[in-house]
């Protein structure tokens, strides 16, 4: 997987919840929906920039498990959240720990795998 690529696109459609959330929702959901779908956007765009860092880092091969869980947590902790907003299905919220779980993962691996291969000293 091309981390930087996917990192960029998925940039990219996090502006563009943010946007859609600050100007699309605001008006025709409730201040608790509203700041769901924030948090979603929040954690979205931080998870991108984390896979176009992976992706710039020249360790992209060796970091491919941590990037399948960042995206997975992207999917699952701010996809479930959207689609909470947008259908009103509360049931969703159920869904949502387990990408919060996939990000942790993700970011464990990153630690290990740095751990591992850091120079001596």
């Amino acid at each position: 997987m091309n981390w930087l690529s996917a990192g960029a696109g998925l940039m990219a459609l996090a502006v563009a919840a943010g946007a859609f959330g600050a100007h699309g929702l605001a008006e025709r959901v409730s201040p608790a929906d509203l700041a769901t779908w924030r948090t979603a956007a929040q954690y979205h765009m931080i998870h991108a920039l984390a896979l176009a860092a992976l992706g710039a880092s020249g360790r992209a091969e060796q970091l491919q498990p941590a990037g399948w869980l960042l995206l997975a947590g992207i999917l699952i902790f701010s996809g479930s959240l959207y689609l909470l907003v947008l259908s009103q299905q509360r049931w969703l919220g159920a869904v949502t720990p387990i990408g919060g779980l996939a990000f942790i993962a993700g970011w464990i691996v990153i630690a290990a795998r740095a751990t591992r291969s850091a120079p001596p000293g």
